[in-house]
């Protein structure tokens, strides 16, 4: 499919060497590597949004938290000297200290919402297509590189099962709303709640639900595996009880976390019922109940690493069950009626709202149209370079971070990967630079983005048709393993052959005005 050519003069176009899509955490991150490690380089972050923040923005359902600890979220570059896990409000917090504290917000362009991006191998540039939300109007950039940091889920439209329409959904009369689209001011105190899912999600808002609601009763089609913990860092704690500075307890506590993070992973692969059985010990250990029952609403049906593991601060959820405020169905829906949802084994369960934490819809690139040459880009036909790059797709890179370990550790290590490229492609005096198969790689074979047994999640599931493919070397895969790549990744040869560059220095423009899209 080509792209019809839209004819844009020099005065319309508002040109840095960077553009960074998305003001979440990979794109305020992803901001301070390229200032710090090529200051020679004008940028600009659009962002759709009014503000920063990101999913952490998106999401304003009650008690909305972390679910790792901030001390690997949080970047290498700011030390996060709170409690572990962290609530929404203050990890926005956080990131507003990195804008400030850097002088990223003059390059943030808020309310620009991107419809097209088109790559022109002639000119070697990136020509972005953005409405202006405030008043309707396109904004044109263009750029050297394209930097994409938008996440991976739909921010405004969430994943509804929709075969619920046909089981009478609309017969509900009670209050419905996905937690994702949760309107803060709404009230729930003395109301019965049924909260459909058992992943991180629900995780969090059934401890907040349980302190004011009449009742809470959780729905899941199957369990999740939840790490009980207090929400503290004894190792940090003690530290600073000593007047350790925080950019050193950051740093060695960072290190012990990923060592830990590493081990338990690991356990979970070579001995998976052993780390259940410790796991249940630690909901005994915070509910004072050696009795604690797990069969058949707390054993999970898959093995401990096909999804990440839940985190669950001082048993919060257990205790809540424990307490008698949350009860647990595991069973699925037969259908929807005006008092609530009546369960496959003929159980009605009533409430008066009902909140669906059923997980994301699964975007792409943000589903923008992507163009070379006036071809539209399929992601599926791509084949992905470490997850960062892929194949016929020049001048671009793609944060996608890790399932089992914090999302931030590929974010500060692929902000060291795109400098050096960028800074590479200085040295060389390159315009463009793409990957592309080697000779070697002719017969590889070309597979789904992940295997399902290695992380099997259901927005990822299914969703895999738009995802890239990959290859069954490392070098065409996303393997998330932030331990091989913490190795992998510094060490890669960027005169590789699967590096190719191309472009005359010449033509490549070193920044320019912005003011017009302020």
């Amino acid at each position: 499919m080509n792209a019809p050519e839209k004819s844009i003069s020099p005065s319309q176009s508002q040109h840095v060497d960077v553009v960074i899509v998305g003001a979440g955490i990979s794109g305020i991150g992803s901001a301070y590597h390229l200032q710090d490690q090529c200051p020679w380089a004008s940028y600009a972050i659009l962002e759709m949004k009014d503000t920063f923040g990101g999913t952490w923005e998106t999401h304003k359902y009650p008690g909305v938290r972390s679910d790792s600890d901030l001390y690997t979220f949080g970047y290498r570059f700011k030390p996060w000297v709170g409690a572990p896990i962290a609530s929404a409000e203050e990890i926005l917090k956080y990131m507003g200290e990195v804008i400030e504290e850097n002088g990223i917000g003059e390059n943030i362009r808020y309310g620009h919402r991107i419809e097209k991006c088109s790559f022109s191998r002639e000119t070697n540039l990136w020509t972005i297509e953005a409405e202006r939300l405030s008043d309707g109007s396109t904004q044109v950039f263009t750029c050297n590189f394209l930097w994409m940091c938008q996440g991976y889920y739909d921010h405004e439209v969430p994943y509804i099962p929709p075969e619920w329409k046909g089981k009478g959904l609309d017969s509900f009369e009670g209050d419905f709303v996905h937690a994702q689209l949760w309107d803060p001011d709404y009230d729930y105190e003395a109301k019965r709640v049924l909260v459909i899912g058992s992943g991180a999600t629900a995780a969090t808002v059934v401890p907040a639900f349980a302190e004011k609601a009449a009742h809470v009763t959780m729905l899941q089609r199957s369990p999740t595996y939840f790490f009980c913990s207090e929400n503290k860092n004894e190792l940090a704690d003690r530290l600073r009880e000593v007047g350790v500075d925080e950019p050193t307890v950051h740093r060695v506590v960072r290190q012990q976390i990923m060592y830990d993070q590493n081990m338990l992973t690991q356990r979970c692969i070579d001995e998976p019922d052993t780390v259940f059985e410790e796991l249940k010990e630690l909901v005994r250990a915070f509910t004072g109940k050696p009795d604690f029952q797990f069969e058949p609403h707390f054993t999970p049906k898959y093995r401990p690493w096909q999804q990440r593991l839940a985190f669950c601060p001082e048993g919060d959820v257990f205790r809540a069950a424990v307490d008698g405020k949350l009860t647990v169905v595991t069973d699925t829906i037969d259908s929807f009626t005006a008092k609530g949802v009546r369960t496959a084994s003929g159980e009605e369960i009533e409430a008066d709202l009902i909140v669906a934490c059923t997980g994301f819809q699964l975007k792409v690139m943000g589903d923008i149209p992507f163009f070379v040459d006036g071809a539209q880009v399929n992601w599926n036909d791509t084949v992905t370079y470490r997850g960062m790059m892929f194949t016929g797709v020049p001048n671009m890179a793609w944060v996608f971070g890790y399932f089992r370990a914090s999302w931030t550790l590929r974010v500060d290590m692929m902000g060291d990967f795109v400098c050096d490229l960028l800074n590479h492609m200085k040295d060389k005096d390159a315009a463009s630079v793409e990957v592309a198969l080697r000779p070697e790689d002719k017969d590889m074979a070309l597979l789904p983005w992940i295997e399902s047994d290695n992380f099997n999640p259901g927005y990822l599931m299914r969703g895999l048709d738009r995802m890239p493919k990959r290859g069954d070397k490392p070098e065409w895969r996303h393997n998330q393993d932030y331990w091989l790549e913490r190795e992998q990744i510094p060490a890669i040869d960027l005169d590789g052959a699967e590096f190719v560059y191309g472009g005359e220095g010449g033509k490549v423009r070193t920044g320019g005005d912005m003011a017009e899209a302020v």
